[in-house]
């Protein structure tokens, strides 16, 4: 006896792949000639992440948990291994997926620079870097960008280190680095050599129009078509002008964005993109309280907690908002330094607060420390989402 199945119309048969996790999608290439072309397109692959990122119970999203293990011989390699966020979230134990990391460099320091559409800008060591799609197992080595560290004869300053910053530019359809080399010259910070990396012409090209006497601090974060990090002129990250600096990947000029009104205290600043709005963190190294409340500060006392703060309207100093506060409970207090890794649009965090991994929902509900199989002997190295 024949079968007669129903054929569906190719415009559902699009809506329905359109919903489908990436991993899925190129297994799926191979059913027809038809589904590689339709799933290879640029076309369907832009609607897939557009729809994807709306998605606001994170399906799709991914958390990569990098970390360092320790084999007989005591080499120290990196295994990465990728995780769904919504798991993190909603299970007390999740099994993870390995990845297969091509950069065949285990000896060296592993940074994650910065993630935008799935693709992920990694840099190891003093200058390897490389553009990173896991999902489809691709990824391309970047040409040197000559931004080193040496100090020559004549070189007036101490270089302190190189600060990227990765994005894309809607307006051309390209990927874009930044490379800073920071330089002190008489306890003052200033940048020596600022780059551009296109992927589209695959080079580094000079930045001459960046204002000098800047400080910057990682990690860089990305919104709207623009990088941004925590800075301050002439010093100004440790001292009195305090400021966030920006670069927008289309036309290439930097800005300047105030932070909140904050007094004294030794800390670290980070920032952090929070659904479609830009948010802050301050890490202060003592019990000590700071008169005006700050973005999102952790004491780093018996009872640490976090204030989370937003800025609401863009650019506008004055919409920096409190939104709530994480109190932290007794088994996980001082005297480690707490991170947010990751925030979704809901205000669901991801902390790691020494090597225990937290995650909070802010409506009240208790924190939950999700447990993660196969990474025992590990020492987390980073987490990026």
């Amino acid at each position: 006896m024949e079968f007669n199945f129903p054929t569906l119309p190719s415009e559902l048969i699009v809506e329905i792949l359109l919903r489908v996790p990436v991993k899925f999608l190129l297994q799926f290439r191979c059913v027809s000639k038809s589904w590689l072309a339709l799933i290879s397109s640029p076309k369907f692959v832009k609607t897939h992440l557009s729809l994807s990122v709306k998605n606001k119970d994170y399906p799709h999203h991914r958390v990569v948990l990098t970390v360092r293990n320790e084999s007989i011989s005591g080499e120290s390699r990196p295994v990465h291994s990728d995780y769904s966020l919504s798991s993190l979230r909603n299970d007390s134990v999740i099994d993870p997926f390995f990845l297969d990391f091509p950069m065949k460099k285990p000896q060296q320091g592993i940074s994650i620079v910065g993630s935008v559409n799935g693709v992920i800008c990694v840099a190891i060591g003093d200058g390897d870097l490389f553009i990173w799609n896991p999902s489809i197992r691709k990824f391309k080595n970047l040409p040197d960008s000559r931004l080193k560290l040496e100090v020559s004869e004549g070189y007036d300053g101490i270089p302190c280190g190189v600060i990227y910053g990765f994005g894309y530019d809607k307006s051309s359809d390209d990927y874009k680095v930044v490379g800073v080399l920071c330089v002190e010259k008489n306890y003052d910070f200033h940048h020596n050599d600022v780059k551009i990396y296109s992927l589209k012409s695959d080079s580094w090209r000079n930045k001459d129009d960046v204002p000098d006497g800047v400080e910057l601090m990682e990690p860089c974060e990305f919104l709207d078509g623009k990088l941004h990090w925590v800075g301050g002129f002439n010093g100004g990250v440790h001292h009195k002008e305090r400021t966030i600096i920006s670069m927008d990947l289309a036309d290439e000029k930097c800005g300047t964005l105030e932070q909140p009104l904050y007094t004294g205290g030794n800390f670290f600043a980070w920032l952090q993109v929070v659904g479609s709005d830009l948010s802050m963190s301050y890490y202060y190294m003592s019990s000590f309280s700071p008169a005006t409340p700050i973005f999102c500060c952790v004491f780093l006392s018996m009872r640490s907690q976090t204030d989370v703060w937003v800025m609401r309207e863009y650019g506008v100093k004055e919409s920096w908002t409190k939104t709530y506060t994480v109190k932290y409970p007794d088994n996980v207090s001082a005297p480690f330094i707490s991170r947010k890794l990751c925030m979704s649009n809901k205000g669901e965090m991801l902390l790691l607060f020494g090597s225990t991994l937290m995650a909070h929902n802010p409506e009240d509900e208790p924190i939950k420390y999700p447990n993660l199989q196969r990474t025992k002997q590990s020492k987390p190295h980073k987490l990026f989402c």
